[in-house]
């Protein structure tokens, strides 16, 4: 960024001014011939919402690797940043041990959104999918 380039009145060159508002432009909002009458709005609000239907789902109910790995190293990461612990913690001190704990009890709260190929995708949240134990001898586990 050139000096040159900034102008200490009016900002830099290139940007363009403020619009002005016009006088008449306060008039046309307390205008009640306007076709566009506000209790429209309302009563559309007041529809009930489409709620997405439950289809049945086409993905796998088994966490693959992948998203095992991304959520253990999320958490992971929040828990590092003082993120609520949602376990017991009896000594642990590393958070991925503790993520890991999280995980084995089903109390990461995350949701993991699975594309498909038409565009569309189906949400899992963590304590729905079943996780693999063999993860669990690399550390220790029971």
């Amino acid at each position: 960024m050139a000096d040159e380039d900034y102008n200490d009145d009016m900002g830099y060159e290139d940007e363009p001014p403020e619009p002005e508002i016009e006088e008449g432009a306060e008039e046309d909002i307390d205008n009640k011939d306007n076709e566009d009458v506000p209790g429209d709005a309302v009563e559309a609000d007041e529809k009930e919402e489409e709620v997405p239907k439950e289809r049945p789902r086409k993905t796998s109910k088994y966490m693959t690797k992948y998203e095992r790995a991304r959520i253990l190293g999320t958490r992971a990461l929040q828990i590092s940043m003082n993120a609520p612990v949602m376990v017991e913690l009896e000594g642990e001190t590393d958070p991925l041990e503790i993520a890991m704990k999280e995980l084995r009890e089903r109390k990461i709260p995350f949701t993991i959104r699975r594309y498909l190929p038409d565009g569309s995708y189906e949400d899992w949240g963590v304590d729905e999918l079943i996780v693999e134990d063999t993860w669990k001898r690399q550390v220790g586990g029971d």
